[in-house]
């Protein structure tokens, strides 16, 4: 992650460390997720919103909890974390990227983080797997 311009944690961020340790390589974004606990943690807001590269991006650890229609709001994309399998889609005009996980491995998930390029306003995403 080191040169990127922002970086987005889509939630179960599960020690603040870990935040204090990505502001080292580049401004972060953070929303709580379901296992956050505690009073850092009450400190993450449930969803935020995030511009770059003149782009709109709407950050929201659950999916399932968006309550509202990002085409309708003009996001360029939905950032969400909750299922940690690394996805993305478009709908409506919007990127829909799930980056995975990249701490320990959850399930029979990859380890992996996303990127999003931004370029002439346009999203565009991909993933790296870690290696673990």
């Amino acid at each position: 992650m080191r040169g990127s311009d922002f970086i987005i944690h889509a939630g179960d961020v599960e020690e603040p460390i870990i935040l204090e340790q990505l502001a080292k390589l580049a401004p972060v974004t953070a929303v709580r997720g379901n296992v956050d606990r505690g009073p850092w943690a009450k400190k993450l807001p449930v969803s935020t919103v995030l511009e770059a590269g003149g782009v709109s991006i709407y950050v929201i650890h659950n999916l399932l909890e968006l309550d509202l229609k990002p085409e309708a709001v003009g996001f360029a994309a939905v950032v969400c974390g909750h299922t940690h399998v690394p996805k993305q889609e478009n709908k409506n005009g919007v990127l829909y990227f799930n980056p995975g996980s990249a701490g320990q491995r959850r399930f029979r998930l990859p380890v992996s983080v996303g990127r999003l390029v931004v370029h002439d306003a346009k999203l565009v995403g991909e993933f790296v797997e870690l290696k673990v």
